[in-house]
């Protein structure tokens, strides 16, 4: 089922991942999107959310979680990587790929996180902000374009409303932009499309906005982009200081997923099968 189709059968909740693993166990726990998740993607590259990787090498991590998934990809394509034509690039690219939806900011490059406590960040002019989003509409193909807004108050309702004009299909509001569920729902009056939330761990959103607040702002996608990344992060940093501390690895270990539980999640019957089929005996 494709994305448009599954957002009229109600809200979608989509993790962030980051790599075929973590695409993987997503679609195995019965969710019906992902999110190639920008910060966590960033982060699995060793680097903060700041856009210091590439396009490329962002391209080639939603690659891989295609390849590793059958569900819809919601990228996160952050300033598009320059201006209204490389923008227009970056959508073709990302189309090619098979990419479901792509969110594109309207942050100056290079972007700021909005979850750094006290960072500002610098918008790009909203005429040179509504041509990224037509260049990224009209590059598209099937892909559903997402409007990103930073700006806050009365501006981000301006700035949503010009987006939907030159092609969004989607607003995202970050969890800066409005300050009330309230205000999401007069953007969402305002604007006549769907939105799409980011419910990011310790942000007010992630504690207010329930399934039924959601459905009643216009809120269709809901993404969960750093639940995983905290919560696998915290327990390898965990296993690594027990490790480092002298524990046995044997004991370690039995805190962990039992090895031929994580061999058969990886897929290694069917290549075993695949084996079995194709090579020559004793091959």
């Amino acid at each position: 089922m494709e994305l448009r189709e599954k957002m009229t059968h109600g809200l979608v909740y989509a993790p962030g991942v980051w790599d075929g693993l973590t695409a993987r166990l997503a679609e195995q726990a019965g969710f019906d999107a992902l999110c190639a998740s920008g910060f966590a993607i960033s982060a699995a590259l060793g680097y903060p959310d700041a856009e210091l990787y590439t396009m490329s090498e962002n391209l080639q991590a939603v690659r891989v979680i295609r390849e590793s998934s059958t569900l819809p990809v919601i990228a996160d394509i952050d300033t598009g990587y320059g201006n209204a034509v490389n923008a227009a690039r970056t959508a073709r690219r990302f189309a090619d790929a098979g990419v479901a939806a792509v969110f594109m900011e309207d942050q100056r490059s290079p972007k700021r996180c909005p979850l750094i406590p006290g960072a500002e960040v610098e918008l790009t002019e909203l005429p040179e902000a509504v041509g990224k989003v037509r260049a990224v509409k009209e590059n598209a193909g099937d892909m559903i374009v997402i409007a990103r807004t930073d700006a806050k108050g009365d501006e981000a309702l301006r700035r949503a409303d010009a987006y939907v004009a030159a092609g969004a299909e989607m607003i995202m509001p970050v969890t800066k932009t409005f300050s009330t569920v309230e205000e999401w729902a007069k953007c969402h009056e305002l604007v006549g499309v769907p939105l799409m939330a980011t419910l990011t761990a310790s942000a007010w959103t992630e504690r207010e906005f329930t399934t039924e607040v959601m459905e009643q702002i216009g809120v269709r996608l809901a993404l969960l982009p750093t639940q995983i990344l905290m919560a696998v992060t915290g327990a390898a940093q965990r296993c690594l200081t027990r490790l480092a501390a002298g524990e046995p690895p044997a004991t370690v270990s039995e805190d962990g997923l039992p090895h031929h539980d994580f061999v058969g999640l990886i897929g290694m019957d069917e290549i075993e099968r695949q084996q079995h089929a194709y090579l020559p005996a004793g091959g």
